[in-house]
């Protein structure tokens, strides 16, 4: 008597001849449990370390989502916020926010505004760019605008200095949108495989002439700034304009698989590679002879590379051995610091007990 051959369905064992037709759908679970297929950090946008809302934006910079910098030059100005804000049934809860406050319906040449994320290069070799062997990229995401229209999405090899833009269309006013966009191979120019700035993703709010004259390079090629950004619509066009974005996902191949979801620690973790804040308290701290007070604090994640690490003056104090508060008679200074800590010391004060304050160390791409 023939044995019969069971596979597990997910829910049940069942026999196998009765899910050969389903041996695709096998396949496709196989590449969703794959981990760590997001090339993007912290896409579901869970993570705001510096603030949940910052206004007034004229300038490029790091806000408040982390990993999602503002790219702002002379074009309107923004709000940048942290929404509770989803697609229902998405399992994501929270957004990244772009609101226009003062418009600029026409811009210069060179006036441009952007969401973007810069990936380091050893986290991108899998693409084996620059090889026969390249692969495609997808992207996918969650937007949604009360300006409908098109949109361009590009990504820009800053190792050597080429890009490639594709457009998407945002349909109805105030409605989240899901969108999946496939990027061809790229078999010249292979990323530098070190911890520096090699891509930048690029979603375009608006642009002036010197990046929309051209026509939109679809292929990989050498960056021209006409062609990077043709078509694109002009958020900045009247105040209350908006632009909301989640979900966000990057990944190898020509498929766009369900989003990856990550512990919260995990992410956490992740973001704090480029950006920590460091809130310590009871680090012992030791007179050295009877001028100078010193202590060092441990980051919880190892950064990029030497950070630059910033102490608040007004945040920072000092406790003697009785637990009252005392005053050193200089501001915290930040002193030797790498990529796990830094050192922190105060000048003429007798003082030896224990320090407490907060401190942010940043090195972003």
């Amino acid at each position: 008597m023939a044995k019969q051959a069971y596979v597990y369905s997910g829910t049940d064992w069942v026999p196998l001849a009765s899910e050969v037709t389903n041996l695709s759908s096998y396949q496709t679970k196989a590449l969703n449990q794959f981990p760590y297929r997001n090339l993007i950090i912290n896409g579901a946008m869970q993570v705001a370390q510096r603030a949940t809302s910052v206004a007034s934006i004229t300038t490029s910079g790091y806000r408040t989502v982390d990993r999602f910098g503002h790219n702002v030059t002379t074009l309107g100005t923004w709000t940048m916020s942290q929404e509770n804000d989803a697609p229902t049934g998405s399992g994501f809860r929270k957004s990244t926010k772009v609101l226009c406050t003062t418009a600029d319906a026409s811009p210069a040449a060179g006036d441009y505004s952007s969401i973007y994320q810069i990936i380091e290069g050893q986290n991108l070799q899998a693409i084996k760019k620059g090889t026969a062997a390249a692969e495609q990229l997808t992207i996918s995401f969650w937007v949604k605008s009360n300006v409908t229209g098109t949109y361009i999405v590009a990504i820009y090899d800053n190792d050597n200095t080429r890009s490639v833009s594709k457009s998407y269309t945002v349909n109805a006013s105030g409605t989240w949108e899901y969108k999946t966009i496939t990027f061809p191979a790229d078999t010249t120019g292979a990323f530098d495989n070190d911890n520096g700035a090699s891509l930048i993703l690029e979603f375009v709010m608006g642009s002036g002439t010197d990046r929309t004259s051209g026509t939109l390079q679809t292929t990989w090629g050498s960056y021209t700034a006409a062609n990077y950004a043709t078509g694109q619509t002009n958020l900045a066009s009247a105040t209350n304009n908006y632009w909301q974005i989640t979900g966000v996902q990057l990944e190898v191949g020509a498929t766009a698989t369900p989003f990856e979801f990550l512990p919260v620690h995990l992410e956490l973790a992740a973001c704090q590679r480029y950006y920590e804040v460091i809130n310590y308290a009871a680090i012992k701290a030791a007179a050295a002879g009877t001028t100078d007070i010193w202590g060092s604090v441990y980051f919880k994640v190892t950064k990029r590379a030497t950070p630059t690490v910033t102490i608040p003056a007004s945040t920072n104090q000092i406790y003697n051995t009785s637990g009252a508060l005392a005053t050193p008679a200089y501001a915290w200074q930040v002193n030797t610091p790498s990529i796990d800590s830094f050192t922190i010391y105060a000048g003429s004060s007798s003082i030896s007990g224990y320090v407490a304050g907060t401190a942010t160390a940043a090195i972003e791409l």
